[in-house]
């Protein structure tokens, strides 16, 4: 028809290709990350687990600067063979200012040399911990501390080397120290030496002093003599075995506001009334906690006579305290805000009554947060809390008889501001609860452990009825309950068909079985236990197993 016939290139399909835009490209390839400025970049990071830092640290070198600029915390392994490469991480990380060497007591640790390099090299160190440093010396952690870092605030020796005369040389020369912790320091104990600050500058302590006095400066010399005075603020002692050696200790810290003394031998009694009672002037501290130590009256006596702000006061598997004691507490430590009580007393001695808990509800106006274990509380001490504690918003009763559906009815009645209740191990049922639920205006939260008669239907009954509260009831509390509830019509039964007439013991009802399908065996789904809820799981694997393989062995055997 004369028409010219197209030519093959502008005919084929192949090249009608569609070009992508060259931004679109570019936006694909380039690093979004290019945008952010270096500090958002290190917003990002601070939000990710150290493991996460880490492989970031990898990416490229700007991630990798920007990652050790930011970084603030920093955890080694402190085995020895990291000796010749931590001079090149603290060199990298400048800016850590919390620094947890750590290693195991098996192992060699880092020397005394290796520990003297960190304050060179880390200027902003304001948290250190060492654990497991059991080849580091006194010499070793007093050449730490002449050149300690300006700004170290806080402190903490776990199972190191070191003894006395290290601790009390880094207390010496680093004014700036504010919270010490000491734990499990083995040669502290066995060199049974006062740890007194006077002495240690005066130069009857530690000649490493001496020795290094003519290569400070002057400044620094004279500003390290002016800090005769410990500035301390929180002093923490666990695991340690000779209680009157921090007597001088304890003295020199006139700005103390926390101690905090676990599981420690020796007489607590007399540390707190050598210690306390004999300065003029009262005392700063605010919070004092003392666990598993041995400390009676006389160690009250003293706090309360010296301690006239304390806030916070934790006594928990302390000896020989009773009412006496706590009523002095009572008496002096009116602005007391916090107190955690766990009786225990040797050989049935007489321990803390509802008497105490009375004289410290009259005297004690500000208490927030009250949590009594093991003792006998009753109406006439919870009225007396009810009436004069009008901010108590915290409160866990634990570990007695004494506290029924009575006092439960009580609680819910009178304590108005009530925010948070714990029961623990006390004989109460589901009337109490109920009671509780439909009393306190304020409850958030409910926490039940360890109470036989809370159904778990109940609870979520109650649940339903007020829906902004929170009702924890662990499994140990509903094990037994349960199954009884499941099985009532069979227990009976199998009680009157057993013992005869119906007046035979009551018996426990087990919950309804499953049968496997493949071996044709009954088997119990759940155990009933009285126990926590970590326990009562444990226990419920551990019988199940055991059931199950002794069900399989007695299949076979009937196949045989």
């Amino acid at each position: 028809m004369g028409q010219v016939p197209s030519s093959p290139s502008s005919s084929s399909p192949r090249e009608i290709k569609p070009t992508p835009a060259a931004g679109a490209v570019s936006a694909c390839r380039r690093d979004l990350t290019l945008c952010l400025p270096d500090e958002c970049l290190a917003s990002v990071f601070a939000f990710l687990p150290a493991s996460d830092r880490n492989s970031c640290s990898l990416v490229c070198r700007r991630w990798r600067s920007v990652d050790a600029r930011s970084r603030n915390r920093l955890s080694l392994a402190a085995r020895s063979e990291i000796s010749a490469a931590l001079p090149g991480l603290l060199g990298r990380f400048s800016s850590v200012s919390a620094l947890s060497l750590k290693c195991s007591r098996k192992l060699v640790s880092i020397d005394d040399r290796t520990l003297g390099l960190i304050p060179a090299r880390l200027g902003c160190l304001r948290k250190l911990k060492l654990k497991g440093c059991v080849d580091v010396s006194d010499e070793g952690l007093s050449a730490f501390s002449l050149l300690c870092p300006p700004r170290l605030h806080k402190v903490s020796f776990t199972s190191c080397g070191f003894g006395g005369r290290g601790v009390m040389s880094l207390l010496c020369n680093c004014p700036s120290l504010r919270e010490l912790t000491l734990k499990r320091l083995r040669k502290l104990d066995a060199q049974n030496t006062p740890l007194s600050m006077d002495a240690y500058c005066d130069g009857d302590c530690g000649t490493k002093k001496a020795q290094t006095k003519a290569q400070l400066p002057k400044e620094k010399l004279t500003e390290k003599k002016r800090s005769g005075n410990l500035q301390l603020e929180r002093l923490c002692l666990k695991d340690l075995h000779n209680a009157r050696i921090f007597i001088p200790l304890i003295r020199s810290c006139k700005s103390l506001k926390a101690l905090i003394v676990c599981r420690s031998s020796g007489n607590w009694d007399r540390v707190l009334v050598d210690s306390l009672q004999s300065e003029p002037r009262p005392t700063k501290i605010s919070e004092i906690q003392m666990e598993n130590v041995q400390m009676g009256n006389p160690g009250l006596v003293a706090i309360s006579a010296s301690c006239p702000s304390l806030d916070i006061l934790y006594l928990s598997r302390i000896m020989d305290c009773t009412d006496d004691g706590l009523s002095s507490i009572a008496n002096s430590c009116r602005k007391l805000r916090k107190l955690h009580v766990d009786a225990w007393t040797r050989f049935g001695a007489r321990s803390i009554g509802d008497d105490g808990v009375a004289v410290l509800g009259a005297k004690c106006l500000n208490l927030q947060e009250l949590v009594l274990m093991g003792i006998p509380v009753k109406v006439n001490s919870l009225n007396a809390l009810a009436s004069n504690c009008s901010s108590l918003e915290r409160m866990a009763l634990c570990n007695t008889d004494s506290i029924g559906d009575v006092e439960m009815e009580f609680i819910a009645t009178k304590f108005l501001a009530l925010k948070k209740l714990c029961i623990k191990n006390c004989p109460i049922s589901a009337k109490g609860i109920e009671a509780v639920v439909a009393g306190c205006p304020n409850l958030i939260k409910l926490k039940v452990k360890r109470c036989r008669g809370i159904s778990l239907e109940r609870v979520s009954r109650l649940e339903a009825q007020r829906t902004s509260l929170v009702i924890s009831v662990d499994s140990g509390s509903m094990a037994v309950v349960e199954g009884e509830g499941l099985a009532a019509d069979q227990e009976d039964g199998a009680v009157r068909g057993e013992d005869g007439g119906g007046t035979g013991r009551r018996r426990t009802a087990a919950a309804p079985a499953s049968v496997d399908t493949s071996t044709g065996i009954r088997r119990s789904s759940t155990t009933n236990v009285i126990c926590s809820s970590r326990g009562a799981l444990l226990l419920k694997s551990k019988f199940g197993r055991t059931s199950s393989r002794g069900s399989g062995s007695s299949a076979h055997a009937a196949a045989r």
